[in-house]
Parts: structure tokens; C-alpha cells; sequence
């Protein structure tokens, strides 16, 4: 599975790199909402609900349905402005209908990929909301039925309770974080124009990846290294045929840097709330958004999604479970397994494989002897990368 962007003639300046308030307020309280997706945040999440009054958290209650579960596309501005004022100017000027449904992509779902009307002129649409909006809990059914029935009433309560937030935590957390997102973006825009689009990626995320025909043809498994790092300044003009870009998300979502024709590109919005998660706004007819966490030292780079998969289907069968626990406590031969476990030494050979292959085994020759051992320290990251790429 694969959230793909297909970028194909777009020159290499619509690809922008830039911070945005209005995102970054979005990941904050999606921090404050879901604290357990973010374990290195635990003491700001904890001291920052608690300052907050009363009032304040209630409303944030009221409307966590815009970020909890998943992020509203419009919390993810294409075009950002240099302060929250600015973004929320841009936001007051989309038209109701449009507003409505992008404040409602809010789930996963194949829905999201295809145009759908606003529920504010389909009622089967509007019923379809109501109902996934119920399944949250009555407040949030009771801001979804204000939306749907007093959008212009309901829009200007949303933007005081957005300002209500930069006055109470978020303009401190602005000024202290919008300095770095804002040296991230200039970092990669230059390595955009120097390296190449496939240089800048794999600098943004290992979760990232240029694609192109050639590659698609002959390195079909190569996740994440598709070799392209030399294309500088070509990235969008493939001679091979289509260049697209790839995000390893369990997730599956299309769509083209030429989504929105009076606004063609792809906008990276740097965060320093967002991992683990790397958000992609791709609905149809708006310009794709990607807001990719800011890397730092002490986060873990996040395992390819293929592999983690390969490596729970290894661990799923009982045989090779029982052989894990052995391997765990020291390294020991072919034959000791096998006669150990009762079964064939081609049997073991062939269990210790799969494993290998996995990336489970760490394998070493002493003498005429083969020594497998079990790596715990890919073991013991399993449950992360696995955690992490749910979330992602």
C-alpha cells in the first residue's frame, strides 16, 4: 500500500517547502487530544491542559472531531501564511459549500479519493456526516449539526476559538518553533535546487520516495531507494514516463501535483508536533499537502512498512516462534536446532531463512559451524515500528 502523488511536468519550483501556523496549531491539538500517539510530548500535553480554562477546553472538545482521529484538510493550507492571522484570513475566503466538505475529511475512507458533494446540498451526504459524527460522542454530533445547519455562524466561533488558542498556549509555542520549521523549509528548498527532488525526499523522510517509469519497471520492490539522487532540477520532466512521488503509508490514496489547474504543485508543511505521523491531504480538485515531522536525534528512523509486515508473517508461525526463543538466549547451530526441536535439518534451514531474510537473525561462522542468533534489538524495536507504522 502507497499514497502516491504523480508530479510528471511539474517544474521543480512548484515543489515548496514552507511552514504554516494554522498546521501546526492543527498537530498541537491533535497532541493535546490524542497524548498517546505522541510519548515524547507527554510533559507539554500535561502542563498545557492543565493551564488551559475551563471554557477553552470545552470548546476544544466540542470541536476535537476536526482533529482527533485525523487531521481536517483545513487545517492543511496549500498557500500558508507567515501567521495564524494570515492562514485564517485565506480560510474565510473559501466559499461555504467547499468549506463544509473539507472540514468533514476527517476519516479514512475511499470517499476521500473521489469528488463527493457538500453535505450542505446533499442529503444523503449530510446523513453520512451526522451519523459518523453521532459515533463520536453527542458534543461532537451537536458541533456537526451547527456546521451543517449555521456554517457562517459556526465559521466565525471556529476562528475565535482558533485565536482563543494562540492567545492561551500556541503564540508562545509559535515563536519558539516557527524560527526552526522556517529553517527546515529554506534548508530543503536549497537542497531542492542544489540535489534534486529525490535528495530532498529521502532528507524529509525515509517514509518518502521518488518514482519513475524505470523504476517502477525494474525495481519494482526497491521501497524507498529508487535511485534517482542524481536528477537535479529534473525530478518533474521524466524522459522514462511518469515521475510520481511515493509516501509508505497503510493507506492507499492518488493524486496529481495538477489536482487544483489555477494552482499546480505539491506543499510540504515542516511540524514539530507531527511525529509519528507524515499527513497527506489529497482530496480531489485541491493541491496535495504533505506535513512531515521535523527530524531530530532521538527520533528512531521508522522501518519500511514492507518489512514490518515481513517480519510479523515470520514471526506468525509456531515453529519459527519456538526457534526464536532458543536463538534468544545464544547463538547455536543448524544441527543443535534440529535435534533440539525434532525435525529435519533442511526443515530448520529452511525456517532460519525466512527469519534471515526478515532481518530477525544475525548469522556468524565459527569454525566449520554456522551460529544463528536472534537480533533483539531488531525484536524489541518490532512493536514500534509496528505502532509507528499505523500511525504514520
Amino acid at each position: 500500500m502507497a499514497n502516491v502523488i504523480d508530479i510528471t511536468g511539474l517544474p521543480p519550483e512548484r515543489v515548496v517547502f514552507t511552514p504554516s501556523p494554522l498546521a501546526e496549531l492543527g498537530a498541537a491539538l491533535h497532541a493535546l487530544s490524542e497524548p498517546g500517539h505522541h510519548p515524547g510530548l507527554h510533559g507539554w500535553v500535561t502542563a498545557t491542559n492543565a493551564a488551559l480554562k475551563t471554557d477553552l477546553a470545552d470548546r476544544l472538545c466540542e470541536a476535537d472531531i476536526l482533529w482527533r482521529s485525523s487531521r481536517s484538510d483545513i487545517l492543511l493550507p496549500a498557500r500558508p501564511g507567515a501567521t495564524l492571522a494570515e492562514d485564517l484570513d485565506e480560510l474565510d475566503k473559501i466559499g461555504d459549500e467547499r468549506f463544509v466538505a473539507a472540514a468533514f475529511e476527517i476519516t479514512c475512507s475511499p470517499r476521500y479519493t473521489r469528488p463527493t458533494p457538500s453535505p450542505l446540498v446533499d442529503a444523503g451526504e449530510r446523513a453520512r456526516i451526522r451519523e459518523m459524527a453521532a459515533a463520536r460522542g453527542p458534543r461532537q454530533a451537536a458541533f456537526t449539526d451547527r456546521m451543517l445547519t449555521d456554517p457562517d455562524g459556526l465559521r466565525v466561533w471556529l476562528r475565535r476559538l482558533f485565536e482563543d488558542c494562540e492567545e492561551a498556549f500556541f503564540g508562545d509555542i509559535w515563536r519558539r518553533v516557527g524560527i526552526q520549521l522556517a529553517a527546515d523549509a529554506r534548508h530543503k528548498t536549497e537542497l531542492l535546487r542544489r540535489k534534486g527532488l529525490a535528495e530532498t525526499l529521502s532528507a524529509t523522510s525515509r517514509a518518502l520516495w521518488l518514482e519513475d517509469a524505470q523504476d517502477r519497471s525494474g525495481n519494482s520492490g526497491n521501497s524507498g531507494n529508487s535511485g534517482n539522487s542524481g536528477n537535479s532540477g529534473n525530478s518533474g520532466n521524466s524522459s522514462n514516463g511518469s515521475t510520481r512521488i511515493v509516501l509508505d503509508k497503510l493507506a492507499q490514496g492518488r493524486t496529481t501535483a495538477f489536482a487544483d489547474p489555477a494552482d499546480p504543485g505539491v506543499t510540504f508543511l515542516p511540524t514539530s508536533f507531527g511525529w509519528p505521523h507524515l499527513v497527506f491531504a489529497h482530496a480531489q480538485g485541491w493541491r496535495p499537502v504533505l506535513q512531515y515531522p521535523v527530524a531530530s536525534p532521538e527520533l528512531p528512523a521508522p522501518a519500511a512498512l514492507e518489512l514490518v509486515q515481513q517480519r510479523l508473517e515470520a514471526l506468525g508461525h509456531p515453529m519459527r516462534m519456538q526457534l526464536c526463543r532458543t536463538l534468544s538466549r545464544g547463538p547455536h547451530s543448524t544441527g543443535e536446532l534440529a535435534e533440539a526441536f525434532g525435525i529435519t535439518s533442511p526443515e530448520v534451514s529452511r525456517h532460519i531463512a525466512t527469519l534471515k531474510k526478515a532481518g530477525l537473525i544475525q548469522t556468524r561462522r565459527r569454525g566449520r559451524y554456522v551460529l544463528h542468533q536472534l537480533d533483539l534489538q531488531v525484536v524489541a524495536r518490532l512493536g514500534s515500528d509496528f505502532l509507528e507504522g499505523v500511525l504514520r
